[in-house]
């Protein structure tokens, strides 16, 4: 078991030691996406704290700003940007609240990860750097805006309502990549698409066996960068045996759940079942024939994998056959994983879509599915296949605003500046690309279309996903790099 005790000494212990510190103490405040109200407090008392302009709009969003550098009064002015929300994700036995309890984390082979839960590194590493640089007098840069968004992760609302006459820089720095050693110049565009399928009860016949199957130990990851690695969807995986169990078992549906939210990949799901005693050997036979099958499918990418079968009590009531048959066939049905790969970049995904999570209520079951894209038209086009998918059902099927895209451009000359830095930092090209996921530039460009970006980071793994860890050395690197990019463009 890792030791998370002191880990706010072990983190002192990190350089650069203010982005460290910084990073501590936001892992000690609530900030789940929708629920930033401490964070946002946080910020604007230590913007004041240091004199420096400080702003909050209406959504949330905090902006401070800090005047140039001496002899640099005439350099473009530069935003650095990051949101202050982060995923929560906490593996089933973890015993965790994100709204009361501060981050647990350890420390092992260089990374800082995740004591059982999701670690906020995503983004609050970037929400740190730039409080660091906006603490320290010491960095020379021109006027300098640092702009902190809400609810990046569940509808990007802090970007979307933006005001249009806030920010006064023309080049924008946001800090959201993953991977050290890359600028990302490029996003797709996505939109959320939500199933309410209404239900009635039926009563449990008498000489039912009751069993909950449950699927979890898969790996997840965000719906976007973790899409095409091949990991498994819990529902999906859930929904096979629950079909076959409907169709050669005559299994009766009490209850299903699985996934959370909407930009991770389903994990864990379970659903509560009652089959006749007579059909009771041939319904454990099929779970545990088709465990070992599923197990040999993910092999190489879900070593985790687990499939289990346990008796329950009998559950007070099952949902309608006609709504089981028909929610089992349109999840069976319903496309998940990568649609489309891009023509013009190799091995980018163009076109996704996740099945996120499935959820209950009294009355009515609820489908969180999402869907990106780097051509707006084909985004629009998976919202609708899924769409079309649960409207041959009778569901009723409803889609966000979404949100665009950011359009590359090879041309950018806060790009050539920070590659230039960076090949004379580390004695190497950074790789250029565009990326799958969903960034905050897309919506920020379309509110301040002159704006010249790049966005970029230490390393992360495993975001919005329990045990999310970050790559130590690249903070670092990182943090080097962003002082020495503020220093050149001049």
């Amino acid at each position: 078991m890792p030791d998370t005790k002191n880990m706010s000494n072990a983190l002192n212990n990190l350089q650069p030691a203010a982005v460290w510190q910084y990073f501590g103490e936001l892992m000690n405040i609530p900030r789940p996406s929708k629920h930033e109200e401490k964070v946002s407090a946080y910020l604007q008392e230590f913007g004041h704290k240091l004199g420096l302009e400080t702003l909050a709009d209406e959504v949330g969003n905090v902006l401070i700003r800090k005047p140039a550098s001496p002899g640099y009064e005439n350099a473009p002015g530069v935003c650095l940007q990051a949101h202050m929300d982060m995923v929560c994700e906490k593996n089933g036995d973890k015993d965790f609240d994100f709204l009361t309890q501060p981050i647990q984390s350890y420390i092992e082979n260089g990374w800082l990860i995740g004591d059982g839960t999701t670690l906020g590194a995503d983004d609050g590493i970037g929400v740190a750097a730039a409080m660091a640089i906006l603490a320290d007098n010491r960095i020379q840069h021109g006027p300098l805006e640092c702009l902190f968004t809400v609810d990046e992760e569940t509808g990007l609302t802090g970007a979307a309502n933006l005001r249009t006459d806030w920010l006064q820089s023309s080049i924008l720095l946001n800090f959201d990549d993953e991977d050290e050693g890359e600028y990302c110049i490029g996003c797709a565009g996505g939109i959320d698409t939500t199933v309410a399928i209404n239900y009635t009860t039926r009563p449990v016949p008498a000489g039912e066996s009751s069993y909950r199957v449950s699927v979890s130990g898969l790996t997840g990851g965000h719906s976007g960068d973790d899409i095409n690695r091949g990991r498994g969807c819990a529902i999906k995986i859930l929904n096979r045996i629950l079909w076959n169990a409907t169709e050669h078992c005559k299994i009766g549906l009490a209850r299903i759940d699985g996934g959370n939210l909407r930009n991770a990949i389903a994990r864990e799901a379970w659903a509560d079942i009652v089959v006749a005693h007579d059909l009771e050997d041939d319904f454990k036979k099929m779970v545990n024939d088709f465990a070992e099958h599923i197990k040999f499918e993910f092999r190489s990418t879900e070593p985790n994998l687990q499939i289990e079968l346990l008796p329950i009590s009998e559950p007070p009531c099952l949902i309608d056959r006609p709504t089981q048959y028909n929610l089992l066939n349109a999840l069976f049905a319903c496309a998940h994983g990568v649609l489309a790969m891009s023509r013009e970049i190799e091995n980018f995904v163009e076109t996704s879509t996740n099945l996120a999570s499935v959820k209950m209520d009294d009355r009515q079951i609820h489908i969180a599915t999402s869907q990106r894209s780097s051509v707006e038209s084909a985004k629009h086009a998976a919202a609708q296949k899924i769409e079309a998918t649960f409207r041959m059902i009778g569901a009723h099927v409803t889609h966000s605003d979404g949100y665009p895209g950011w359009t590359p451009n090879p041309e950018s000359k806060v790009l050539k500046v920070g590659v230039e830095t960076y090949k004379r930092m580390f004695g190497h090209d950074p790789i250029v690309r565009a990326i799958h996921a969903g960034l905050e530039c897309g919506l920020i460009g379309e509110k301040y279309p002159h704006m010249d970006m790049i966005s970029y980071g230490p390393t992360l793994r495993g975001v919005h996903a329990p045990g999310e860890k970050i790559e130590i050395k690249t903070v670092e690197m990182f943090w080097n790099l962003t002082c020495e990019i503020l220093r050149n463009l001049k």
